[in-house]
């Protein structure tokens, strides 16, 4: 089911209701000082995050933060194919990379990339979400997880 009504965004393709139970779900198991506020920008920017990664053949990876949302969304297995199969039909798989012997330095750099593709793609890139310019200190401590690329 692609999105076929122009009016609507990918922000439209997560239900209100699903939009609460991730922000609870964030609050309860990682970040319990999230306002509403911020945790519903945090479920916009997974959300830009991932119709970015389901459209290029480069490696997405989120901050810590917007990671945060991602494994929410992942848990609710058949909502999270229904919004990745109307970004394209291309299933997003969530790849964690804990033990790769990752560089720190890289992984920021990635996220950086990252941020700079959902700006160019038109979205809006929340400093509070994104290690830009030195605005948040959300990074991993590790590599952390990334996109699965699909060849195109």
């Amino acid at each position: 089911m692609t999105i076929t009504d122009t009016t609507k965004t990918v922000y439209d393709l997560i239900t209100p209701e699903l939009r609460a139970d991730l922000i609870t779900m964030v609050r309860d198991d990682s970040w319990p000082e999230m306002t509403d506020k911020q945790g519903e920008r945090g479920v916009n920017q997974v959300a830009a995050f991932l119709a970015v990664a389901a459209n290029t053949t480069e490696r997405a990876t989120p901050s810590l933060r917007v990671d945060l949302f991602w494994h929410a969304l992942v848990l609710h297995t058949k909502p999270y194919a229904e919004f990745c199969d109307a970004l394209g039909g291309v299933f997003i798989h969530h790849v964690p990379d804990r033990n790769s012997g990752h560089n720190p330095a890289e992984g920021r750099a990635a996220m950086l990339r990252t941020a700079e593709m959902i700006r160019s793609a038109r979205f809006d890139v929340d400093p509070e979400f994104w290690p830009i310019d030195g605005a948040a200190e959300c990074t991993q401590s590790y590599a952390g997880c990334s996109d699965s690329p699909v060849a195109k």
